[in-house]
Parts: C-alpha cells; structure tokens; sequence
C-alpha cells in the first residue's frame, strides 16, 4: 500500500476484521509467557519491545496496523485523509475523529483531552520520553472539541501518522498522570504499574520482572470481547523453556520472542501440541557501535556520553573491520533457518526503502587486517592491534539468549582472527531491555564498546524510525538515559535528512532519503550500526488458542480481543 493510496482515504474506514467470539469471559484465563520480563507497562518509559506487546493488552492508540501493514482506526472513528478532510490539503495538521462512547476501565469518559495530554506527556523534555521520534515535527496537538484533536505540524507533513499511532504510542488518561510529567514520570510507579486503559483488559497486579495479571476490561467498547475473563503474562527464564511451554507441556497459550535455532523448534513442533508462527517486518538483529567512552575510569554519569568519544571505535576503519569480519550467512542458517535473511540494512522493509547495499553478505577477514594494517593498527605479540598506546579491547554485550550467545562465540572468533580482544558479557534480557536509569546494565546506559540486540518499527513507514538517530536524542543523565540514539552517533548532515525528509511529500523522494540514511548509519563511513540478520518476528501458539494472527508490524497482541479458545 502506498503513502498515497493513504492519504487519499482507501481503505479509510476498514474495521478490523470480525471474528466469532465467545461471550466476554466464556473462555476462562488465556496464558502468555514472555521470557524477557516487562518492567513496566508504559511504553513512553521504555524503549524494550516486551513492554509494548505487554502494555497492548490495557492501552490503545488512535490506529493500528494490521498484519499486512494496513493502517486501521482503533480509538479513532475514521483514518484521516484529504478527501474527508482529515488531513489539510497543505499537509500541516491532521485531525482526528474519536469514537463516540469510548470509555476508560474506571468507568470515565475517553476525549480528546486525554490524546492532548498524552502528546504533551511526552514531548515534554524533561521526561525521557523513549518514543520522541513518533513527534518529530509536531508543533502543537490540540483539542477542537471532547471528540476531536488536531494535530499541527511545524511544516508538510505527508505521513501525519506518527504521533499517538500503533503499539508504541498509546493514549494515556490525563486523570492518571497528569502529575507525572517531566522529572516525575519514572516516579509514578504506580501509574506506570497499573495504568488505566481503553484496551480489552485492564492490569490487577503488576510484579516487576515477573508476572502481570489482567482482568477482562468491563467498560470494553464490544460487549462479547474478550472472550478470556482473565489473563496473566509471566516473564523471566529463557527462550527455550517458553516454547516448552506450549509445544511440548501446554502449560501455556502462547511464547512470545522464540529465538530458537531451526532444531530446536522443529523437535518441540514434534509433540504436536502447537507450532511456531513466523511473521516478517521490520525486526533486524544487529550490532551497536558505542561512539562514546564507556570506562569505568569516568565518574558516574559521565560514561558512555558524548562529552567523551571513544578511545578507538571513533576510528571509522575499525568499526568497518568488525563488519568485514563476520560471515552473517553462517549466522543466519545456525540461528534462524528459513525465520531469517542476511543483511546489510538497518530498515529492509519496505521493498522502495531498502537499500541495495549488499557488501557485507562477504566475509573478508583479510581485507578487514589490511584495512586495519593501513589506518596504523599493529598487531602486538599477543595478537592484539594497537596503535599509540591503545589496543584494541573491547566488552561486546547482549541478552542471555542461546542464538545470542552462539552469534556472540562465533563473532568473537572472527574478531580475534583480525586483532581484536573481546571480552563478552550476557546481561538477563529483563535488565538489558529495562528501563531502570538506576541500572548499568541496560542498553540504552550501554557501558561497552558493542551491544547486539534487534527491535523494529510499526506500520509501513520507517521515517519515525530513523529519526532516532539525531544528535539530541543520545542517552544521558540530561534525559534520564532514556533517549534513543543507542551508539551516540552524531552528523550534522544526518540530522539535516531528517529535517529535509519531515517536508517531503514524493514517496518516492522519501524512500531515496531513507535509503540514502540506512547507508549512512551502516556503510560510508560510519558503521555506527552493524547489521546481520533480518529476522521473523517468531512465537509460539497453542493448537487450543484460535484467533491469533501474526502482525510484524505492530504489537503481537494487537488483536488478543479476538482470541479465543478453540474446542479441543
């Protein structure tokens, strides 16, 4: 579907797609298992995937995309477009109609108020917000009455469906956290905890990193959803003991994330009792360049800034030689099987922003000394480059998880086979995608030189998504290291694209500019990002669980109202 297919209103008013239901709560307590535990239940405070697809059962967006990318209203009565008036003809606002009689869980009234309050939540700059780039260009959001926001742009604005759209930026009740703005947000446990929604089920008990239980919302808009009366999601253990649980013990209904090697799916799939469900989107296992210091030598709050560059990966022959090392289709076929695809993109999708950059599907370990060789990097008696005194040593983090630790073994190989020293570390995936400023152990702190995890965007429009990558939005204590440009990376011109690009209307501009950005972040250069596998987003269903569909481009539990529990 094109942008401009979009904008001129196809497919304006599609509702999702009905489905037999059961009587709200007919089906008893549906089960999930997310491994990597949520930590919080506001999306705004996090940048981790589980706290999305974990906050969808409870909050809701004003639209959401469905599983072919297709955007659809959820709060909102109508898609905005030109014909309907939705969208100014100068492409500088869009305004946005809400359903009439949408009601909070506590029983309040949802209005236009509660979207303005979101938006201002987090555009606020003292709030951390991890989903600022969902804002790039707003001006202002206002209320035109209890039913009606409109949404200004600082200029044309050809895909206004960014701010308060898909999984990653839901409506928050103004009643709830209207004090907790700014410097407090992170503080308002228990608003973040338990927080009010329009959603299918609302939170009873939240326990950090462990489990969540949910009720059936009773103020839900469609009277027989959902068809579950309650729902509990249990985090922590790892990917392999969660697909257990529902192929092999039927514990649970459904495992979210199962990164699992070909294999290992394939014997669990053999009991029977559920098979592994693969959607493509936008997910890219990928390595983070740390462009900033991150010694423990510097004082608290002030490792891993832009105040102090890197002692060597600010070199861009080293960073190019880590790429060149790696074989990423023997990544690909250990870790993946046909649930993934080599790449060299840091946005593969879609097909008009993908890059044709295909240079590192080969591996050069020679080329990669030799680069070394000639930027000065001597190899030492141990092995190791160095040059005026630095050496090559590094700490290369991620998640505990099997196909993450088989990468990191494999990675670390080729590294030491060129003149690299690596250490690795493996944090617990609910810490390292976390969102505890406290902690040193999240990605977005990132105290190593190189991290490897894998996120996406929602929807068909990767702009918000490259957008992360501006000077101002670094981690830092100035944001309660919750911003969003993970490597620090920083370029006058970069951020001028991204400007340029917020007054585009071509599509088809628009997609040069994003390909021309992908490069700039991976090849050129820069190699502040490292990409290597552009996965499937992959879980684990229950042959009792009926109503799931796979969606890559939004949150796997977009349609959990749907679900149901099939005769068994």
């Amino acid at each position: 579907m094109t942008l401009k297919t979009l904008l001129m209103g196809a497919a304006a008013t599609m509702a999702l797609a009905p489905a037999a239901m059961a009587e709200r709560g007919e089906d008893g307590q549906v089960n999930i298992i997310m491994w990597q535990a949520p930590s919080t239940m506001n999306v705004y405070l996090s940048g981790g995937t589980k706290e999305l697809v974990a906050s969808s059962m409870t909050l809701e967006p004003l639209a959401s995309s469905e599983p072919d990318g297709t955007l659809v209203p959820r709060l909102a009565a109508e898609m905005p477009s030109i014909d309907n008036g939705g969208i100014a003809e100068d492409l500088r606002s869009v305004t946005w109609k809400l359903k009439e009689g949408i009601k909070w869980s506590d029983g309040s009234d949802f209005t236009a108020d509660d979207v303005v309050f979101t938006a201002e939540y987090c555009m606020n700059p003292q709030g951390g917000c991890s989903q600022l780039a969902k804002f790039e260009g707003v001006e202002s959001v206002e209320a035109v009455d209890p039913l009606t926001v409109k949404i200004n742009f600082a200029g044309a604005t050809p895909d206004p469906f960014g701010p308060l759209v898909g999984a990653a930026s839901p409506i928050l009740q103004k009643a709830q956290f209207e004090n907790c703005s700014g410097e407090a947000a992170p503080t308002c446990t228990d608003q973040n905890f338990k927080p009010i929604g329009t959603g299918p089920f609302m939170v009873t008990d939240f326990r950090t990193n462990d489990t969540i239980s949910f009720e059936a919302n009773p103020e839900y808009r469609e009277a027989d959803k959902p068809a579950f009366a309650t729902a509990v999601i249990k985090g922590g253990g790892d990917a392999a003991a969660a697909a257990r649980s529902v192929l092999e013990t039927g514990e649970y209904d459904y495992a979210w994330n199962t990164q699992l090697s070909p294999d290992v799916i394939a014997g669990m799939e053999s009991a029977g009792r559920g098979k592994v469900e693969v959607a493509f989107g936008s997910l890219v296992e990928r390595l983070h360049i740390n462009l900033t210091d991150p010694s423990s030598s510097l004082p608290e709050g002030e490792r891993s800034t832009t105040a102090h560059p890197h002692p060597f990966m600010t070199d861009p022959a080293v960073r190019q030689a880590l790429s060149m090392a790696i074989d990423r289709n023997v990544l690909t076929e250990i870790g993946y099987g046909q649930a993934g695809q080599p790449t060299c993109n840091y946005v593969p999708a879609p097909e008009a922003w993908a890059s044709d950059n295909t240079d590192c599907l080969t591996q050069d370990l020679e080329g990669a000394k030799a680069l070394l060789e000639e930027a000065g990097w001597v190899a030492g008696s141990d092995g190791v480059r160095e040059k005026d005194g630095v050496r090559l040593s590094m700490v290369y983090q991620t998640s505990v998880n099997a196909v993450r630790q088989d990468f990191q073994a494999l990675i670390k190989q080729w590294w030491d086979e060129v003149g690299f020293e690596t250490e690795l570390k493996s944090i617990d995936a609910s810490v390292f995608f976390g969102s505890d400023a406290g902690s040193p152990d999240t990605l977005q702190k990132f105290y190593a030189d190189v991290q490897m995890y894998a996120d996406n965007f929602e929807g068909t429009n990767p702009a918000p998504y490259l957008a992360k990558w501006t000077c101002n939005k670094a981690p830092g204590p100035n944001n309660q290291w919750q911003g969003e440009n993970i490597s620090r990376y920083c370029d006058e011109a970069y951020d001028a694209l991204v400007a340029e690009m917020g007054n585009t209307v071509e599509p088809e501009k628009r997609a040069e500019m994003g390909r021309q950005m992908n490069d700039m972040l991976t090849t050129k250069g820069s190699y502040a990002i490292i990409p290597l596998v552009y996965r499937g987003t992959a879980s684990a269903v229950s042959s009792s669980l009926g109503g799931v569909q796979m969606n890559a481009w939004d949150s796997e539990l977009w349609n959990v109202a749907d679900w149901t529990r099939n005769d068994q």
